[in-house]
């Protein structure tokens, strides 16, 4: 992708980004959020929709099902008119993901784990690295096998969000499934992280992509793949 192609898909992401956040109001300082400490049980319910102008909603339950010498196992289920999924998830540790998703659907395995959360999380933080993974989605389907993406993440303060002390933290996510139709995929998410549930209490998820070929010095059109949010429904905690 060359300079103008890569300022253009910034520029439009951010203002997409904005219009998504809509009021979220700017955050304030606070004490930094220390790693959690599962527990096998923990489980949190949230209600999702996706889309513009036709939305797509379902239910999605985040379960912890084992704890052991190889991680945190996470089976993730979706629920909803036109949505019925299951998967697993690994996590070397909070917030270091060893397989699972990353942006849209397609299950990833990390060599060295992603990390998406970097504990303890304070104001002004900021992580970023390039990652070998191996797509397993697309293994299956005979395409992509094995390249890299790079994630950038900054903490950006505290707010009250749905009830709980919640500290916001802002996501960038190049992936490598370019073709040759398409530039990558750029996933911009902005999740609120609450100590007091182990977990996230809203995520605002934007995925788009730009078409190469076009007419102007970015290329083609842009298109969303994913523009969603996630709202907390409850967590209920493990014994």
């Amino acid at each position: 992708m060359n300079a103008r192609s890569r300022n253009a898909l910034a520029a439009l992401a951010a203002a997409a980004l904005a219009a998504l956040a809509g009021c979220a109001s700017t955050p304030g300082s606070g004490p930094a959020a220390e790693a959690p400490t599962y527990r096998v049980g923990d489980r949190w319910v949230y209600h999702v929709e996706d889309g513009y102008r036709v939305k797509t909603v379902w239910d999605e339950t985040r379960e912890v099902t084992a704890i052991g010498p190889d991680g945190i196992t996470i089976l993730v289920t979706k629920k909803g008119p036109s949505t019925n999924a299951t998967f697993t998830e690994l996590w070397a540790s909070p917030g270091r993901m060893s397989a699972g998703p990353l942006c849209n659907d397609d299950m990833r395995r990390f060599p060295t784990p992603l990390v998406r959360f970097d504990f303890p999380l304070a104001e002004g933080r900021s992580w970023r690295a390039w990652y070998d993974n191996v797509n397993e989605t697309a293994i299956a389907t005979g395409t992509l096998v094995a390249r890299q993406v790079n994630y950038f993440a900054r903490v950006q303060g505290w707010e009250r969000v749905q009830g709980y002390d919640a500290i916001r933290v802002f996501q960038i996510m190049r992936l490598d499934d370019d073709t040759f139709w398409h530039w990558p995929t750029e996933c911009r998410f902005t999740t609120w992280y609450a100590p007091a549930i182990r977990g996230t209490v809203r995520e605002e998820r934007l995925a788009q992509y730009l078409e190469k070929g076009g007419p102007g010095p970015a290329g083609g059109g842009l298109i969303r793949t994913l523009v969603a949010v996630a709202e907390l429904v409850s967590f209920t905690p493990g014994p």
